[in-house]
Parts: structure tokens; sequence; C-alpha cells
């Protein structure tokens, strides 16, 4: 089993958004007032998108335009949760979950309990996965300071209602990890995170087509290899080709009938690393007197793939959208000469997030 992911750096540019919001605006005098997510660092500060709402972009582009079936949300009191079935739902696998269920209860050699009538016995007990994609917050790459825009409701007889909203105009960034090795792949140990699966559904996909591979990681008490349960291989690849490529649709984003804005990448790296260290996330920063300015670091980017060299599986692909940082065109095309670094492709965003596909299909076991 190889421990490979794929390490994801993208780049958003909107104009007039309000793509997260935090709800009342307690700096304002007016009741209607609507705050966007800023977070302050170095005295500056900054927009963004919190972590959760890209999950949740990206959960709508993949049912919407690569036709997954989501797993069906269950409410209890204060909590909610999906169905846990990783093998029927794909966004359960890639996504994660923790749900508390019934399950057979087992007895030393592993095997389901019987009552008195043969019935199996059952017990109470929580099934989580942790999430094979994990992603940060999508944050300006640069300080920004929303605007205040002041509306008014006054199609209604009588005095109009005024409201406020903060906009802004910003080139923000965000990065992922996709771990390959785990997609379409459970762990069943009495661990938080990695009891993935209930007996019953661990037998269902043995049923079914899966099968078992040794973890590399994880021994038993004999110091033998313990046991992970794997869908086949069409399956895995499919669901780690489809995550990737929902960049190319997502959509999303609060205010969106009166400030829609394009959340598609306008600039993407994709590489496959066999360490969970992401390497790409100060490739873009900001200078000026305010730090406003966004600045491409070409030299950070070249330091990253010559520190980390020996840690890339196969070509790292970038993609840039024309009329986008279209100032960096020659830098990243000199990339293509150097040595000491790995392969590197410049292509548009959509051919570098096919490509990148494609060699991800193969590295897949």
């Amino acid at each position: 089993m190889k421990n490979i992911k794929t390490q994801g750096f993208v780049l958003i540019d909107v104009d007039v958004v309000a793509l997260n919001n935090a709800g009342k605006n307690t700096q304002s005098n007016n009741d209607n007032a609507i705050a966007t997510k800023s977070i302050r660092k170095n005295g500056r500060s900054y927009v963004y998108v919190s972590g959760q709402a890209w999950r949740y972009w990206w959960r709508e582009a993949l049912q919407k335009n690569q036709g997954w079936n989501l797993s069906p949300i269950t409410r209890d009191g204060k909590i909610a949760f999906t169905n846990a079935d990783p093998l029927k739902f794909a966004d359960d696998d890639v996504f994660g979950y923790m749900r508390a269920a019934k399950d057979a209860e087992l007895d030393e050699n592993g095997e389901p309990k019987k009552d008195a009538r043969g019935n199996i016995k059952m017990t109470n007990v929580t099934v989580t996965r942790v999430s094979p994609l994990k992603n940060s917050a999508i944050i300006s790459a640069a300080s920004v300071r929303p605007e205040e825009n002041w509306s008014s409701m006054a199609r209604q007889e009588g005095d109009a209602v005024p409201y406020e909203k903060q906009e802004y105009c910003a080139t923000m960034k965000g990065m992922f990890s996709l771990d390959l090795g785990m997609v379409g792949t459970f762990s069943n140990y009495d661990r938080t995170g990695y009891k993935n699966l209930s007996v019953v559904l661990q037998e269902e996909a043995l049923k079914n087509g899966a099968f078992e591979i040794d973890d590399p990681f994880v021994l038993d008490t004999k110091g033998n290899p313990k046991k992970l349960i794997r869908l086949d291989k069409a399956i895995r690849q499919k669901r780690s080709i489809d995550t990737i490529q929902a960049l190319k649709t997502i959509s999303g984003g609060a205010m969106q009938t009166n400030n829609m804005g394009d959340v598609t990448p306008k600039f993407v790296i994709l590489a496959t690393t066999t360490t969970g260290n992401h390497p790409f996330s100060h490739v873009v920063g900001s200078r000026g007197q305010r730090d406003e300015e966004v600045v491409f670091n070409f030299e950070g980017l070249v330091e990253v793939l010559k520190d980390y060299k020996d840690t890339f599986e196969g070509t790292v692909f970038i993609g840039r959208r024309s009329g986008f940082m279209d100032e960096i065109a020659n830098d990243l095309k000199s990339l293509g000469s150097m040595k000491d670094i790995p392969e590197v492709k410049v292509l548009t965003v959509n051919e570098a997030i096919d490509q990148y596909c494609e060699q991800m299909k193969a590295q897949i076991e």
C-alpha cells in the first residue's frame, strides 16, 4: 500500500463579492447589517471562506456535475449525521463521518456472539472515518478592507427598509490534500477515527468484491500487520478523479443573487507526494505599505520544488487562466528547463486538472 497524496493549491479571483458571511455586523448602527468573515494577522485584515463552506461547495459540485448520489442526512435532536456507508455513498468515503450505530458483539475470536435462540447479539458502537480529503480555508492572499454597501427595500408602501452588507474584491488562496491510499480503503480498529465500518458493512464489502490488504503502519499484539478493507481499484480511481475534476465546475458563495462570483480556480498546482506535508502554502504573498498587493513568490516555488524533490511522484502540473497573473507566464515556462526539480508542466487550468488526473489514475494501486 503506497502512501501517496494529492497536494493541491488554488487561487480564485473575485470582484464585489461576499462569499461567506459572519452574521450581524456589530460595528454598524444599522440593525440589518451583515458582516463578511474576516480574520487578522500581523495587524492586517484578511477576508476568508471557511473550510466547511468550501467542502459544502465541493460536495454540491460532485452531486450536480459528477453524478454523485450523496449520503442522506438524519437529524436527531441537536445532532445530525449521514448514513456512514462508504460502500454505497462516495461522499461518506471521501469526506468522512461519525455516527452511533448498532453492530454485532464479537467474541474473543472475532466472531459474532449469538444468544440462546441463535440470534446475533448487538451492541452500541460509534463508527467514524477521518476524511481522506483535507482542505484549508480560502483566504485572501493580500490584506483586504471590505466596503460597506448600504441598500434598501423600497418596493413596498411606506418608508424604505435599509440594510447593509460588506463586499470586497480579492485574490484568494486555498490548499487541499487527498489521501489516495485511503480513498476506498477502510480500517476497523477500536480507535476514534479508525473504526470505519461495522461488522455488517465489513462482511457486505467482502461479499461484493472488496478484499483485505495488510496495513503497513499498524501491527497487532503479535507483531503482524492488521488488515484493511479495500474496494475495487476502478471504484477508488473514479472517486479520486471525480473529486479533483469537480474543481473545474465548483460554484457557491453567499449573496450570489446580487454579488455573483466565479470561484473556480484561476491558478492551480497539482502534485502527488509521498508525505502529508503540503509544500505550496507560501507561493503567493503580498507587499505594499498595507500588504494589499498580491505577488507571486516564484523563488519560493522553485525552492520547494528543489527542497522536496525526492517526495514528488511523477510530474507537477501547474495551470493558469489566461488574463490572470500574465506577468508570471515567462517565469512559469522557465520551470520546464530547470535542473534539480521534478518535471513540471504548465498548461491551462482545465488541461492541468485533466492531465494530472490521468497521472493520478496510474499511480493508484
